[in-house]
């Protein structure tokens, strides 16, 4: 049995991710759950599908986490876009802010990038918890809704009730924002990524422009302020930002998407340091999002990223 609630983690973690917003937060809630299935393994009388018992520990975990919390957000879901040419000002730390989740195949579907962009995981925060799990375990995880209403203890017509209600706020959500589309295929991806770390690399600001999206946004998370289109984002990176030039990314992946640890040229001149995580999302042919999360301290070694990096070293893409 062990073994077999161990199997669950990872798609559990993703699951939690949805539902509360944070990985760190996912990673308890996930612990949580494989503790009290192996404290009541001897309960489970397989009326239905250990993968049906787990996942309702699960959401009874993330229900209970939610109860009390407040919505996390990402900056846009705050205020309005803001001027690129001026500072970002004072850290908003009075924010519960949405953290990017390490790692997911990059390669997977479309359909399954787009269940953990960091837009459609900040859109879920939107809905009350219960529909928040009912639209995930059916329309991302695929249960039946037989499944969903026991899982819940309501009725197929309670589920597919809230499932409605779901799906139209999210409608609403998607119509209201950026209206970018679907993220681009697994193929596109890696070649714009290359050529943006390239172009970044460079501060080669024309060759970005031409990676943009018109209504791409560029977002700064612990900070409130965001840009979109390619105007403020170039005055962005010409103005406030021009202390980036020179800057080496180290490639990874978050949210299944191309991700960037950046490093910026230390003053003295002894290497680069920690900067920011850039999680670029793509929509067709185009950049559709970077978002830019500072708290380099936390996140880098949940990245398995370098603390720093010499003037020697191989890493990152070079100037």
């Amino acid at each position: 049995m062990v073994q077999e609630l161990e199997a669950y983690r990872g798609e559990l973690i993703r699951y939690c991710y949805r539902m509360l917003g944070a990985y760190a937060e996912a990673e308890d809630a996930v612990q949580e759950t494989l503790v009290r299935a192996w404290r009541n393994a001897e309960g489970f009388e397989g009326r239905s599908s250990l993968r049906s018992w787990v996942y309702r520990i699960a959401t009874h975990v993330c229900l209970d986490a939610l109860a009390a919390g407040k919505r996390r957000a990402l900056p846009m879901d705050l205020s309005g876009p803001a001027d690129g040419a001026t500072p970002p000002g004072a850290p908003a730390d009075d924010v519960l802010w949405i953290d990017p989740l390490p790692g997911t195949d990059p390669g997977a579907a479309a359909e399954a990038a787009e269940s953990v962009r960091l837009a459609f995981v900040a859109a879920l925060q939107h809905l009350p918890p219960k529909q928040r799990a009912t639209l995930i375990l059916r329309d991302v995880l695929g249960f039946s809704a037989r499944e969903v209403a026991d899982l819940h203890g309501s009725t197929v017509v309670s589920v597919n009730s809230a499932l409605q209600r779901a799906r139209a706020t999210l409608a609403d959500r998607r119509e209201g924002a950026d209206g970018l589309g679907s993220p681009a295929p697994e193929g596109v991806r890696r070649a714009l990524a290359e050529r943006y770390a390239s172009a970044f690399s460079r501060y080669d600001t024309e060759e970005l422009k031409l990676l943009l999206h018109v209504d791409a946004t560029l977002s700064l998370p612990p900070y409130a302020k965001w840009m979109r289109g390619v105007t403020d984002i170039e005055s962005w990176l010409a103005g406030p930002a021009v202390g980036c030039r020179g800057s080496r990314l180290v490639p990874t992946v978050a949210n299944g998407s191309p991700a960037f640890g950046q490093y910026r040229p230390c003053t003295d001149g002894t290497g680069y340091e920690p900067w920011a995580l850039q999680v670029v999302e793509f929509s067709g042919d185009r950049i559709a999002s970077i978002s830019a999360f500072r708290d380099t301290a936390r996140l880098f070694p949940l990245f398995d990223l370098p603390e720093r990096l010499s003037g020697e070293t191989g890493l990152g893409v070079p100037v």
